[in-house]
């Protein structure tokens, strides 16, 4: 947590005496951090205790979710807190008889979305993220996954539930990686891939590069044609979109998808037959035009689709295209 300012003015510009000595001054900070952190602490705790405490519970989620980003530990506070991670798997499983149908309302979402945000704490959280996958915890955000209304209170579900999916594999840890794999998290990724709003698609394609990224995942998915056809299907339709609705975001994402299943072989070979024309027409010149990194993965892709003795004609057609 950052210091909180302190103003002391050494030189007052209408006479007067003179402000505390540097070193009195970052006494007197220091002296002040302390009961600051010490009560925000304590309101944390409190709010933690409320959870369990079903007429507290909905202002508790309410507060420490908006609050969670400024209360130091409140990860290792949620997990070592008794009853509290109970507490917030019962706001989730409560909710399941609304999705289908689908009945969801507005305010029903809000709240299970506000407890959703405090497992995305504790998935974050070096300390705990391996005990909230042990407890295989994602797999109680997973029906949210399989829903298919596109109204706001189901969208918002998707997005806070893949929020925090991607926090659990932000950091490289193939673990993680390996846990995922043993579930349906690609299939569900890719549902949300092509039915959701703009930014559960990014947050959905994060997740599939992330898991593309680590050898184990790039295997797994490259093992069997099925899954390989599954992700290109779905990449290439959101590239089609995406001709239409450009989204920067979202295409850098799926440019480092591609790009890294190019780096099988079985894959790279299938990709010369199915990689869409749009990724080397110039289609997206504009959405990459001030994103070198994005054309960087590029450049590496159609390097790779098309071979080592094409290369530096298409190094010359793509800085050609992009005006460079």
């Amino acid at each position: 947590m950052s210091k909180i300012p302190l103003s002391f003015n050494l030189n007052p510009p209408f006479g007067g005496l003179a402000g505390p000595s540097p070193s009195a001054a970052a006494a007197a900070g220091a002296g002040a951090v302390q009961p600051v952190k010490d009560r925000k602490m304590a309101s944390a705790e409190q709010l933690v205790l409320d959870l369990c405490d079903p007429e507290l519970r909905e202002n508790a989620l309410f507060d420490l979710s908006k609050k969670r980003e400024i209360f130091q530990d409140l990860a290792p506070l949620l997990w070592n807190s008794y009853g509290t991670i109970a507490a917030l798997l019962q706001e989730i499983v409560s909710i399941y008889p609304y999705l289908s149908p689908p009945t969801l309302s507005p305010g029903a979402s809000n709240r299970v979305c506000n407890a959703l945000a405090l497992l995305q704490c504790v998935a974050s959280h070096p300390d705990t993220r391996i005990h909230f996958l042990n407890a295989h915890i994602p797999l109680y955000l997973y029906p949210f996954l399989n829903t298919t209304s596109k109204t706001r209170p189901f969208e918002y579900l998707r997005l806070t539930s893949l929020g925090a999916i991607g926090a659990l594999v932000k950091v490289d840890d193939t673990e993680v990686i390996g846990f995922l794999l043993q579930t349906e998290i690609i299939p569900l990724c890719l549902r949300t891939m092509e039915m959701g709003s703009e930014l559960s698609k990014t947050v959905a394609t994060f997740i599939v590069q992330k898991i593309l990224l680590d050898d184990v995942g790039l295997r797994h998915i490259c093992a069997t044609a099925d899954r390989f056809y599954a992700v290109g299907q779905v990449l290439g339709s959101m590239v089609t979109s995406l001709a239409e609705q450009p989204s920067t975001r979202l295409l850098k994402h799926i440019i480092r998808c591609y790009q890294r299943l190019s780096e099988h072989p079985r894959a790279c070979d299938s990709l010369k037959n199915c990689l869409p024309d749009m990724l080397k027409d110039g289609t997206f010149n504009n959405c990459l035009r001030d994103d070198p990194a994005a054309r960087d993965w590029l450049q590496q892709l159609l390097d790779n689709v098309s071979g080592a003795n094409r290369v530096p004609n298409l190094h010359a057609r793509l800085d050609h295209m992009m005006g460079n």
